[in-house]
Order: C-alpha cells, then structure tokens, then sequence
C-alpha cells in the first residue's frame, strides 16, 4: 500500500513539471541602437538575464534600430515590448513636442523602468573658442543666451564628420552627446589640438529647471588625450521604457530581475556600470510603469 501511495504521488508530481515545463515563454522585444554601438550589448545582457529568470517565463530578443526615435516609434507600433532611449527623446515624445516626429502626436502608451547611463554632453572646441545631439546644443547655447540666428553657421553631420571638420579648422567647435569616454571623442581628441568646454553651476541650474531631463555630469581629468582637467557638462539618460500595456507582473519581474543580477550587466559594457538602486530614476521624465513602481517601493526607492 505505501509502495502504491510512492508511485502515484510521483506519477503525479511527473506530470505536473511536464505541464509547467510545456507551458510557452512570452516572447518579448527589447529595441536597441546600433550594434556597434554602447545600448545593444547592454540591451543583449538584459535579455539573457530575463530569459534565464526564474518565474518570469519570457524569451526575450534585442532589435537593432536607428536610435531613439526609431526606438519610441517600435514602441508606439507595438513591435517592441522594451526599449532603450535618451531621456530627452523619451520626455518630447510622451509630451508631444519639440521633434517633428513627435510633434503634436504624444506617445502616451510608454512608461517608465528605470534610467542606465549618463549620456554626457561633450562640448568639443578648438582652444581660440570660448564658449539627439542638435537639441541639445541649442538648448545649451540658450541658457547662455545664445539663440540660432546668433551663430555664423550650424551644420547638422555625424559624429565622424563633426570630428574631420574639428580637425580641419573648418568648424569651431562640435557637440556630441554620447557615453563617457566615447571613441569619437577620443579621436577628435587624437590631434592634440582640441579641448573640453564645460557648463558652469549657474547655467546647469538654470537648464535643468527648463529641461528637466537634464542632469549635471562631469567628465574627469584625463578621460582623452590631453584633457588636463575635470570638466563639469550637462548630461542626459540613457533609460529603459516599456509599453504601459504590459502587465505589472511582468515588468515588475523584468526588473527584478537585472537588479539581482547586476554584475551580468556591467559585464556587457563599461556605461551599465553607472546602473545601481540608487541611480536608477536619476533624470527620468516620464511616469513609471506601475510594475517598476511596484518594484522600486519594495526597495525604499523613491522620485
């Protein structure tokens, strides 16, 4: 009778880990930048991290994209689940202002999951000037007074561009809005006859009152070739927003999960390294996804 009672209860218990082990993972997309560039590997460490999870039961996939506009529209579509953006990109899409893309057509259906990395804006200059990336630059050019009728020339290029043309004396100065220790700047930095331009306490103050996705960073001494010292700059988010539909359990999952496994993330890339409890709402514009709130009030972590 006892041997009879064993076998039906392991029987039992056979069928019931088939049943667990058959029931499908929810396939989720997290969208990305480039994938030479600093989000993909961190996006494709956070998709290892939530496919291993246990409890969480997704099989997630990072998308490569054009960037953060691309990124918000994905999200908009429903083609992806998570994404990574600039902060700035994330706050003019959900109010529906500033770039045409979004411009009196507000995304409302994306949410908050918290802020990774600092993206530092690097003010690059030839040493006989004294004082995305675009918006930026204008904003800080504002602060200071300056509007865009006030400039000789602007020109809108690429990094490498921006950097032939620093080189060449055929513009003053250049502003690039990119992770610390950025190999564009570090080869613009290569000729040996260029410097960093810093954003005094005054006028930061001053732009994060206006913008309040902007943060104070700084760039140490020493962080390129010939940069002697610590300089003091405006500084955006990179951040992880998800589609508000998704549900509290998910995404409350999803991000228990990265912060208990964040050595997996820094192994990715130098920048996730920034990533920690107390950094994580730093500079974010938007609400939070009821699941990341949840989380992050289990943790005493507040706005």
């Amino acid at each position: 009778m006892a041997a009879c009672v064993v076998v039906t209860g392991l029987v039992s218990a056979l069928a019931l880990s088939a049943s667990v082990a058959a029931q499908p993972r929810r396939h989720v997309t997290i969208a990305a930048g480039a994938v030479d560039g600093v989000d993909y590997p961190i996006a494709g460490a956070m998709s290892r991290i939530t496919s291993d999870a246990r409890g969480l039961s997704v099989r997630a996939t990072v998308e490569s994209s054009a960037g953060s506009v691309a990124n918000v529209q994905l999200i908009r579509s429903g083609e992806a689940d998570f994404a990574l953006l600039q902060n700035a990109i994330a706050y003019y899409a959900f109010n529906g202002i500033a770039l045409g893309a979004f411009a009196g057509k507000p995304v409302k259906g994306m949410a908050g999951v918290f802020s990774v990395y600092p993206e530092l804006v690097h003010i690059v200059v030839s040493p006989a000037v004294g004082s995305g990336s675009e918006q930026n630059a204008l904003q800080i050019l504002e602060i200071y007074g300056i509007g865009g009728g006030d400039l000789r020339a602007a020109v809108r290029v690429s990094f490498t561009a921006a950097v032939d043309q620093l080189k060449a004396g055929v513009v003053d100065a250049a502003f690039f809005t990119t992770a610390l220790g950025a190999p564009v700047v570090a080869e613009a930095f290569g000729s040996g006859q260029l410097e960093l331009l810093g954003v005094g306490p005054t006028a930061g103050e001053a732009l994060g009152r206006k913008y309040p996705f902007y943060t104070i960073g700084e760039i140490p001494a020493n962080t390129y070739k010939g940069q002697e010292r610590e300089v003091a700059t405006a500084s955006v988010m990179a951040m992880l927003v998800a589609r508000s539909a998704l549900s509290e359990d998910l995404v409350y999952r999803f991000t228990k999960a990265v912060f208990d496994n964040l050595p997996q993330l820094y192994a990715a890339h130098a920048a996730a390294r920034n990533l920690t409890l107390q950094t994580a709402l730093v500079g974010m514009p938007l609400p939070l996804h009821r699941g990341a709130e949840r989380f992050f009030k289990e943790k005493g972590i507040s706005r």
